[in-house]
């Protein structure tokens, strides 16, 4: 008797692949949306609430901190629980205390729920690009890795677009409070959209058997250089645009939230690189596609030190391909490479990226406020070349 309806993986051009891509889009969508939200807002916030740029930060980075601490639990559970219902539970909650943020006057306060934001969100990253690595035709894996990290990438440019929009319509609170409401229209789409799991085998929960498990994917040398390159690749990019937005607010450009938000349109190019680099993954090589989009930041990099806005933008959309490409390339490799356990492979894979973003991004906010914004580009840059070096070794 053919199995083949029940072990089929989804194959492009059906109805399934189009459905479950477009879900994880959504997921993918309001995790970033509702995590990015407050990059434009820094300044407003530093305003607000009477503290420095490098505190501002503090918003976003303490929120990536704990997602990036919780992945590997929620990676774990998901090996026994399954992986719509714990996407599902995540996106709600964080869409709930998305709500709660816009609601808060006191700056702890504040701080403590995008902690927590982050927290929830955690349940949503490694358990997508395990679903992909699962369900998925192995051919048709680097374009459906590529959609989903299209759909983070148009959550990050809608969710900063959207509160700078906001925030001069009504204020920060309207802006978060606004993004979290997407969050709760992207949930409704996830849980009527998404496949559920064919090939997820649940096994019962054994610290001994977790440990195991993280052991075996730090013992890979090819995932050790894949997760560094995801810590050196989210902090470069985190940290430029957590104080371009005071650069671009100050003297020479002096420009307003609203326009500050518009720049972050060159997000869309992220979209279309995501998915560009999975299907040149196939022709060229992974190793070589990801250094190409290396290097594509490095030249962004050096654009962004000149006080010609123009020059700054493409600079701007340039680091932006650049990044989204190497990024779906290396996330789409840490299934590849994994030998079992993905949804723990991506949860640390997600986790470096996540730290990288929280400790480089408020550590280079030091470096802003006490050199300045060429020696913060320069040591972004030497990041970016040892990310290539590395890469090098894949």
């Amino acid at each position: 008797m053919s199995t083949s309806p029940v072990s089929a993986h989804l194959q492009r051009g059906t109805g399934a692949y189009r459905r479950a891509t477009l879900a994880l889009f959504c997921a993918g969508f309001a995790t970033f949306a509702m995590l990015y939200c407050v990059q434009p807002l820094l300044p407003q916030l530093a305003a607000e609430f009477s503290v420095s740029a490098a505190a501002s930060s503090l918003a976003l980075s303490l929120a990536t901190l704990s997602l990036a601490a919780c992945l590997l639990v929620s990676g774990a559970l998901a090996e026994s629980w399954g992986r719509k219902p714990v996407m599902a539970a995540a996106l709600a909650l964080a869409s709930v205390l998305g709500i709660g943020c816009a609601l808060v006057e006191s700056w702890d306060y504040l701080l403590l729920l995008r902690a927590l934001l982050g927290l929830a969100l955690s349940g949503l990253p490694a358990l997508a690009m395990a679903y992909v690595g699962e369900e998925f035709d192995p051919e048709a894996l680097p374009a459906a890795m590529g959609l989903y990290i299209g759909g983070t990438a148009l959550g990050g440019l809608l969710g900063r677009l959207l509160a700078g929009v906001l925030s001069d319509l009504g204020g920060w609170q309207l802006a978060l409070g606004g993004i979290a409401g997407l969050g709760l229209l992207a949930l409704a789409l996830f849980l009527w959209l998404l496949p559920p799991s064919r090939h997820f085998q649940a096994h019962p929960l054994s610290l001994r058997g977790l440990l195991g498990n993280f052991a075996r994917h730090l013992g890979n040398a090819e995932l050790r250089g894949l997760f560094l390159l995801a810590f050196l690749l989210m902090g470069g990019f985190v940290a430029l645009f957590n104080y371009m937005g005071f650069r671009l607010a100050a003297a020479p450009f002096n420009l307003s939230p609203t326009a500050i938000g518009l720049l972050f349109g060159v997000y869309l190019l992220g979209i279309f690189s995501a998915g560009w680099a999975g299907r040149l993954v196939p022709r060229f090589g992974a190793r070589q596609v990801l250094q190409g989009g290396i290097g594509i930041m490095l030249v962004g990099v050096a654009l962004c030190a000149t006080s010609w806005l123009a020059a700054a933008v493409v600079g701007l959309a340039l680091f932006t391909l650049g990044f989204f490409a190497a990024h779906a390339v290396a996330s789409g490799q840490v299934g590849q490479r994994a030998r079992g356990a993905k949804a723990q492979a991506s949860a640390l894979y997600l986790g470096a990226y996540y730290l990288g973003s929280s400790l480089i991004g408020y550590g280079a906010g030091f470096v802003w406020e006490h050199a300045g914004w060429l020696p913060l580009l320069a040591v972004l840059a030497g990041l970016f070349l040892l990310a290539a070096w590395r890469a090098r070794r894949l």
